[in-house]
């Protein structure tokens, strides 16, 4: 092989080289892309995930909080029971 086709050969190479090397960073330039995406997607289903369980956070707690409401009248509501059965009662037995 003469001193030209070494250079040639060489040069061939390298041309081959930098289309792979291009053809690698496109490559890579779509991954990165489609990884954006994906990013971008997973935070805003991240985001609504979040916003749902505060939604069920509040519901709860509201539930919670009828339910101790329930159990203050139902106890009321038992005091004022026994207050009337005491006062027939006592009614009964003075007559």
């Amino acid at each position: 092989m003469t001193t030209r086709e070494d250079i040639a050969s060489v040069a061939e190479q390298l041309a081959e080289l930098t289309r792979t090397v291009e053809a690698m960073a496109k490559g890579l330039e779509a991954m990165t892309t489609d990884l954006k995406a994906m990013t971008e997607r997973a935070d805003r289903q991240q985001a609504r995930a979040d916003s749902q369980q505060d939604l069920v956070d509040h519901q709860q707690d509201r539930a919670q909080m009828q339910q101790e409401r329930i159990d203050l009248a139902a106890k009321e509501l038992a005091d004022v029971s026994d207050r009337l059965q005491a006062a027939a009662t006592a009614l009964r037995d003075s007559v």
